[in-house]
């Protein structure tokens, strides 16, 4: 390492965001710029422990201390030629993944980690500043075709792979726009969508094909893909989302949260004005159900839409402050953390359960009644005279999700489920059905975007070798993989 003390000498920083009053004002991302000198320092922090945990705790198999040296020495152009040897997207992780890298830092044993994904993020900004990110041509075409059902996370690094591999590679979205949850669910204050946009046309420029506004199994039958290409993948994703049968549910005013947000990403694509939105928050009170990173998109949707007020619920307590004792390094940390939306204003209410919604004389939500639980022994119980009702105007549902969509593509394809309603795949992510290979949430289940992105790879890599008998690609994971926690 370029500086064996430098965890010592310096502590962790991170850009610092916005001032609250301006960047509400606007939909842009949140954090100030990060000045090259204050990477450099950040990366020398990496102490060149023995055993790099942080490499296992990224599920891509990032080299991690390798580019923090790197960006170190001031080499950023080996940095980004390191850091895409096993990441095809960290514009994209750099921006919206939790860091379990970060978790199993070994510095973060005794100290604050390294600030892991900061680097990253800036290593790819940096390459694309400097014109470093240029198509990867395919040596050679091999002739034959594949089909990548779904533009997610997952979708588009099997796509990315298995195009550079030599193959005629066909992606399929059903959406008027390509990228999946990162364009409709991800707001644009935490990824401007300009990072999309020119890894497609990186990926065009390379001959990867898309279609879009074409939804398999409804607009074309999946047996035509199945007659029309070599090999079909399925990448799309877990979009079941978990509802809150309780009564009072059919008010208007009620939405899961991807009936909102993906209104507030078409209105900043200019499809329609921002006040002309069908589901807004603005001057209403509104109250989101569910703790999560989605629930956190909502909030800062809603502070930007002008909501009069904003409360956020979470069935489950607090987190603690500090790692638990059945929480220890290297898994990931469960603890209490604080989003920029979450910093711009809003109530978070923890251990609470909603009973029933109240409804006015024209059918719209006008409250809620709620009461307080207690978590133990793996059941809820509620807290005897804790029982209140709060006015509202708008609920957004943010409970996660529950498995892939089941009609349409998966029933005309008959591929095998689990009891998740996961498709089943062996280890080499191949489904119950002859070339039909299957990749991220639709097989996993719901899960983060670094793992989309590592079992696009590795099903790429599966694929090829299929294919072609061998394959150079590399494969990150295997199917069965779980995380550190």
């Amino acid at each position: 390492m370029g500086d064996i003390r430098g965890f010592m000498r310096h502590g962790r920083e991170l850009p610092t965001r916005r001032p609250v009053p301006v960047r509400l004002r606007d939909w842009r991302e949140v954090y100030e710029p990060f000045s090259d000198g204050h990477l450099r320092t950040q990366a020398s922090r990496c102490m060149d422990c023995g055993v790099p945990f942080c490499n296992d705790g990224c599920p891509l198999g990032n080299i991690i201390p390798d580019w923090n040296d790197l960006v170190h020495r001031d080499r950023w152009r080996d940095a980004i030629e390191r850091l895409h040897a096993t990441n095809n997207f960290p514009e994209f992780t750099g921006r919206l993944c939790p860091a379990p890298c970060e978790g199993a830092c070994v510095l973060g044993i005794n100290s604050d980690p390294v600030t892991i994904k900061q680097v990253e993020v800036s290593i790819i900004d940096k390459a694309w500043d400097e014109g470093w990110v240029q198509p990867e041509l395919p040596a050679q075409r091999t002739g034959r075709t594949v089909a990548v059902v779904g533009s997610g996370p997952a979708g588009l690094a099997a796509a990315q792979q298995l195009t550079r591999a030599g193959h005629d590679v066909t992606v399929f979205e059903r959406a008027d726009r390509l990228g999946g949850l990162l364009r409709y669910g991800i707001p644009e204050f935490k990824m401007e969508k300009r990072h999309i946009e020119r890894r497609l046309d990186q990926m065009s420029a390379e001959g990867t094909k898309f279609r879009t506004g074409v939804e398999v199994g409804v607009d074309i039958p999946a047996s035509e893909l199945q007659a029309s290409f070599d090999t079909l993948v399925l990448a799309g994703g877990a979009t079941q989302w978990r509802d809150l049968p309780i009564p009072g549910r059919e008010f208007d005013g009620i939405h899961q949260a991807m009936e909102y947000l993906p209104w507030a990403n078409k209105a900043q694509e200019g499809d329609l004005d921002p006040g002309d939105t069908p589901i807004s928050a603005a001057g209403k009170r509104v109250v989101i159900i569910g703790g999560g990173d989605t629930g956190a998109d909502c909030l800062g949707t809603a502070h930007r839409q002008g909501a009069a007020s904003v409360h956020q619920f979470e069935i489950m307590p607090r987190p603690p402050t500090e790692r638990a004792a059945a929480n220890p390094w290297p898994t990931y940390p469960m603890i209490y953390r604080t989003s920029s939306a979450h910093e711009e204003g809003g109530d978070r209410v923890y251990s609470v359960n909603t009973e029933n919604f109240l409804g006015d004389s024209s059918g719209a939500v006008r409250a809620l009644r709620a009461h307080e639980v207690v978590f133990a022994d793996g059941r809820f119980a509620q807290v005897e005279g804790s029982d209140f009702e709060l006015e509202c105007e708008l609920v957004l549902l943010a409970m996660g999700f529950v498995g892939p969509q089941q009609e349409g593509l998966l029933a005309q394809l008959g591929t095998e489920t689990d009891a998740r309603s996961n498709v089943i795949r062996d280890d080499d992510y191949r489904t119950s059905v002859d070339g039909v290979w299957v990749c991220g949430d639709m097989g996993r289940g719901q899960s983060l975007i670094v793992w989309a992105i590592a079992e696009g790879r590795a099903c790429a890599a599966a694929v090829d070798a299929a294919l072609m008998g061998h394959t150079a690609l590399p494969r990150p994971i295997g199917p069965s993989a779980r995380p550190l926690n």
